[in-house]
């Protein structure tokens, strides 16, 4: 391969980013953030990835979930909250099924980017440049808010920062408390129309907290019970804003993104000769490849070999989004290439992105049915194949929106009206992400009990 520096992404092909009007500005900008503190530490990259390795050897779960575009208007210590909070909830119910550590990481502080279809949008007869996310220009529809504006990158990173500040604050400072999550977690059952069916799993967790409690297994003796490890993701769309963040590692010579503990490069950038792809290769965080319909066996191998040369486990993560129509006739040949040619990666199920339809209201929406359809398949395959689905990637908010219709508490059609507050994509609210969370549970535990007996 080439040599890498963090701007050799310039000299390939570049999908999905900005025409800045100004390109002086821009460069400008991106010069100055290069001065700005770093936001994560190459030592936390370093340990999300030996976490990840677990995974990878079926030793742990990575669950990955947030928000589809975090906004500006948004911007509220609650709504971070709350996020994390139906995090640490569904982590808890996948651990206590899996009987394995849950490995949690945020689409958080630093989701600000989108790609798009098209480079325009148009609305009657007026056409105006697409919204590309806060960290680029503005959703509403007008000539000003859509114009590409390089300075929004640093309300981005300021943002970014005082959501990693908060995070890390709930993580430590006792909000985490395993007794405390469980609570939740009885309290999202006693609501739950289906409360009989998860009744038994939230009670079975008490009575083991209760049970290690008179052991004298406590958060006061144990401090792992009332703190976590939590680490933040976003798709690295914005290669010039992630140079700039990029830096070299005292210690070790090594080059980290430290705008997060992990990226992931989306679908639509993951081809071969692609600039985010080259840019990613040469940073150590644990990195994450979308792999939608389009992808071929022979291409997947070729894009491990170039982002994880050296096969190290943890490094690479493939997340798969096929919808639940298509799992089945993309993702065995996948499974068998890779397993097939010995390499280590972790495989996530994206189960959101290819199950976006257009309801009758007019709203773009997905259906929780296929989305749990979809996570089911994906297990039944790699059931198949002998190999370990590892990981669930989700877009979920901790607020009680309606964007995805169905789950137990239903949300119809009709209903999507009431709050539909999402930037970008459908959401999964508080109920139907807790709610996938039991049920894949039950995914968790028989998975678990046959590699016991296997063992």
């Amino acid at each position: 391969m080439t040599r890498w520096s963090p701007d050799s992404w310039r000299q390939s092909e570049a999908r999905q980013l900005p025409l800045w009007p100004d390109a002086k500005k821009a460069a400008a900008v991106e010069a100055e953030m290069t001065s700005y503190p770093p936001l994560v530490f190459a030592g936390e990259a370093r340990e999300l990835k030996a976490r990840l390795a677990d995974v990878a050897a079926g030793k742990a779960f990575l669950l990955q979930g947030g928000d589809c575009a975090e906004s500006f208007a948004e911007f509220h210590p609650n709504t971070i909250r709350d996020t994390f909070r139906v995090l640490l909830q569904m982590a808890v119910t996948l651990t206590f099924a899996s009987h394995v550590p849950v490995v949690k990481v945020g689409r958080m502080a630093g989701q600000f980017a989108k790609p798009r279809s098209t480079d325009t949008e148009e609305q009657g007869a007026v056409s105006l440049p697409s919204y590309r996310g806060d960290i680029v220009n503005d959703i509403a529809f007008e000539e000003a808010a859509r114009r590409p504006d390089p300075e929004r990158q640093k309300r981005a990173y300021m943002q970014a920062a005082s959501t990693l500040n908060l995070l890390r604050a709930f993580a430590t400072g006792g909000y985490a408390n395993l007794h405390q999550v469980n609570k939740w977690n009885l309290d999202f059952v006693a609501r739950s129309p289906w409360a009989d069916r998860y009744a038994e799993l939230a009670g079975r967790i008490g009575e083991a907290l209760s049970f290690m409690q008179a052991c004298g297994i406590s958060p006061d003796t144990v401090p792992q019970l009332k703190g976590t490890e939590f680490y933040t993701s976003h798709e690295a769309l914005l290669l010039g804003y992630e140079q700039a963040m990029t830096r070299q590692d005292s210690l070790t010579g090594d080059w980290v993104d430290t705008s997060a503990h992990m990226l992931w490069i989306g679908d639509r950038t993951r081809f071969e000769g692609s600039a985010h792809v080259e840019f990613l290769r040469g940073v150590l965080n644990p990195i994450g490849l979308k792999c939608g319909p389009s992808i071929k066996p022979d291409e997947l191998l070729r894009l491990i070999d170039t982002l994880n040369p050296a096969n190290d486990p943890g490094r690479l993560t493939l997340i798969s989004r096929f919808g639940a129509d298509k799992v089945e006739a993309h993702l065995p040949a996948l499974v068998r290439a890779v397993k097939r040619e010995g390499r280590s990666v972790i495989w996530s199920c994206d189960p959101m992105h290819g199950n976006t339809i257009k309801a009758g209201s007019g709203y773009k929406t997905r259906p929780f049915d296929r989305i749990l359809a979809e996570v089911r398949q994906v297990f039944a395959v790699h059931r198949a194949e002998g190999s370990y689905a590892g990981g669930i990637h989700v877009e979920m908010t901790g607020q009680n929106v309606t964007e995805c219709t169905g789950g137990a508490i239903a949300v119809t059609d009709e209903a999507l009206a009431d709050r539909y507050h999402t930037h970008c994509d459908p959401r999964l609210n508080a109920s139907q992400a807790l709610e996938l969370a039991f049920l894949l549970s039950e995914e968790l535990a028989a998975v678990r009990k046959r590699m016991d007996q296997a063992a």
